[in-house]
């Protein structure tokens, strides 16, 4: 099995908090679109991605801001791939949007689409950090939203929300995770506001315009992310990810469990277990290689086995269902096992790991510090 990502780079501004790539070059989207069906049909050309692409069973369009995309666009990019990759109905088909662009003729129109689920990012119900972010949208249209793809059939909704902005106080999130309750989503992302390198905010912090906000305040945020999530009946199946029971992204588990996927647009990346690469980083230059014939690859990586092991300490580790100890010695060895358990020891002695059925998980003590338990299994 395999997972198909496609990157939609156009955004009609930047928010100031982003660190993916994106540009606001719209009027590319057309040649950008045609140039990402030839990336994939350049890619069925060869036998070992052929076999990838005709197990792909997750199609997730992402961004950037896919729903810059015009309906016809989409239309055009979805037949492209249901050529290589097979009938996209059975398969879980996502596309994230922005609030403001899901009219109703929009939203409409995705249902009439393979699209069988939306990912919206929310971030927050108040319009003045909305401001701070430079979202397009209010809080009052992340509501309508969701109204508008109910009403068109779509009933598989994910948003995303962010906490610890500076001078965000515990009551303001609590308000937030309570907005986002009353929408019934089938799925809810949270993330810490995090300061990417060479972003507007990271600027703002290092000139001190803004303060970030205290890490005990954030980690209050997130125990009550939990607790609030939890017992409005989501399961908290991934570190910063909740699904209502049966409505996990497949797409982002294929990540998190070793599947391969393919990546196709600019700065896209892709993994087929033993190789990492990724594409160019600029829509010009992804369009201009594509045009000439060339595959679009910025660079590749060959995958050690010690990086494999760390690439699976990391992912698996941040699910509910953790990391298998049988399969570590499966695939890396009765060395690299002892190496985890003698590395796991101290955490399991302080609580912050725990093992039942064979797989070591983190317990809630552990989610908090969860990046430094990861770094003492990692082997790198």
């Amino acid at each position: 099995m395999a997972a198909l990502y496609v990157h939609i780079p156009f955004c009609r501004s930047r928010c100031i908090y982003c660190g993916f790539y994106s540009t606001t070059l719209t009027q590319l989207a057309a040649e950008y679109v045609d140039a990402v069906c030839t990336e994939l049909n350049m890619l069925a050309a060869d036998p070992c991605y052929r076999r990838l692409l005709q197990s792909v069973r997750t199609v997730y369009i992402g961004g950037g801001t896919p729903s810059q995309l015009s309906p016809a666009l989409l239309d055009r990019l979805f037949g492209a791939i249901a050529q290589v990759c097979g009938p996209l109905a059975p398969m879980e088909v996502t596309i994230e949007c922005n609030p403001d662009d899901l009219t109703e003729a929009y939203a409409a129109s995705l249902a009439r689409l393979p699209v069988n689920r939306v990912s919206m990012g929310a971030q927050t119900f108040s319009d003045r950090r909305l401001r701070f972010l430079h979202r397009r949208h209010n809080a009052r249209q992340v509501g309508q939203a969701v109204q508008r793809l109910r009403a068109a059939g779509i009933s598989n909704i994910s948003i995303d929300l962010m906490f610890g902005f500076p001078g965000e106080t515990l009551p303001e999130w609590e308000t937030d995770i309570s907005e986002a309750l009353a929408l019934q989503v089938e799925h809810i992302s949270a993330y810490s506001l995090m300061t990417e390198p060479g972003t507007p905010l990271s600027r703002m912090i290092s000139e001190g315009e803004v303060k970030e906000i205290d890490e005990e305040l954030s980690l209050s945020m997130y125990q009550m992310l939990i607790d609030r999530l939890t017992a409005a009946g989501y399961e908290h199946y991934e570190i910063s990810n909740f699904a209502r029971p049966g409505r996990q992204s497949r797409h982002n588990s294929s990540y998190w469990d070793g599947t391969p996927y393919i990546g196709l647009g600019a700065a896209a990346h892709s993994y087929d277990v033993d190789t990492r690469w990724w594409n160019v980083s600029d829509v010009r230059h992804y369009i201009s290689r594509i045009t000439s014939g060339e595959r679009p690859v910025e660079e590749r990586e060959q995958l050690s086995p010690a990086t494999r092991y760390d690439d699976a300490v990391v992912t698996a580790l941040r699910t509910r269902r953790g990391l298998s100890i049988h399969e570590v010695e499966e695939r890396f060895g009765s060395s690299m096992k002892d190496y985890l358990m003698a590395n796991a020891l101290p955490h399991l002695q302080a609580g912050r790991l725990t093992v039942a059925d064979g797989r070591l998980r983190l317990t809630r003590l552990g989610l908090f510090v969860s990046d430094s338990v990861m770094a003492d299994l990692m082997f790198v």
